[in-house]
């Protein structure tokens, strides 16, 4: 029998292997000294049981001595507490916040908080980049120049405003060839059509994914780590009716913490 003829078999199985069943690297030990590291806020790292931080960046593929854009990283910083110490000797942390010229109080409010976090702890902060993310308007890094782009829950925001291939496209553009976008969202009911406006917050993983697919980047895989089977995505105030947001308030608040916060999709593309 031919190699050709031996190989057939064994190929059309692994065709078979979803992508998300490919095994994940081992987890950095310095990157979990990070996590455990007294450089976090408690609010943060409360969040870690829901949000999973070593696995989910473990996924995405960080590696020390990569340029990371993280994208809307927000006053709360939960993800710079993390990745601009871990990239500070060998790699660059790129924060691409609201756009300077916004006119939102709220914007304008995020980015004096960032700026006010980042200043007050040069130890940490003093290699970070601080840049703007305006869909396709500005530049978040360089052409061809990251290694990764990471975003969490914020697809939804970007379908509000009308501004997913905007955003996609900056995307593609900052990273170098081979270099991978990792995404997190609220993952919306596949059997259910999805509001093109996302007003619940909710958003499926495959339009999702079509809107990564049709800016040129190609999927690579999927993580179950944030994933959350109580989440019944039908809330009077959307996903903001759970942790952490809590609209409600103390309306049925223990059954909402109990729920927890959102299931969330782990998704991973690669600019080819």
């Amino acid at each position: 029998m031919s190699i050709t003829r031996r190989l057939l078999p064994a190929l059309a199985f692994a065709l078979l292997i979803p992508v998300s069943a490919v095994p994940a690297k081992a987890a950095d030990p310095a990157l979990q000294a990070l996590i455990d590291g007294p450089q976090r806020s408690e609010k943060n790292s409360a969040r870690d049981k829901y949000r999973h931080p070593l696995e989910v960046l473990t996924f995405f593929g960080l590696t020390p001595d990569q340029t990371v854009v993280e994208i809307l990283p927000g006053a709360g910083g939960y993800w710079t507490e993390i990745l601009a110490p871990y990239l500070k000797a060998n790699g660059h942390y790129i924060a691409a916040n609201n756009e300077k010229a916004s006119t939102s109080p709220d914007d304008q409010k995020d980015n004096a908080a960032l700026a006010a976090k980042l200043a007050a702890s040069p130890q940490n902060y003093d290699k970070v980049e601080v840049t703007e993310f305006g869909a396709d308007r500005v530049a978040i890094a360089p052409p061809g120049s990251a290694d990764l782009v990471v975003t969490f829950r914020n697809v939804h925001n970007w379908m509000a405003d009308g501004e997913t291939a905007g955003a996609f496209a900056a995307f593609y553009k900052a990273l170098k060839p081979g270099g991978v976008l990792g995404i997190e969202e609220h993952r919306g009911d596949p059997s259910k059509p999805q509001d093109p406006l996302a007003k619940s917050g909710y958003v499926r993983e495959d339009v999702i994914i079509g809107f990564a697919e049709a800016a040129g980047f190609r999927f690579a895989g999927s993580s179950e780590i944030n994933a959350n089977p109580k989440d019944t995505k039908d809330y009077p105030d959307g996903v903001w009716t759970l942790p952490p947001a809590l609209l409600l308030k103390d309306v049925d608040r223990a059954h909402y913490l109990a729920i927890g916060e959102s299931d969330r999709a782990i998704l991973k593309f690669v600019k080819p």
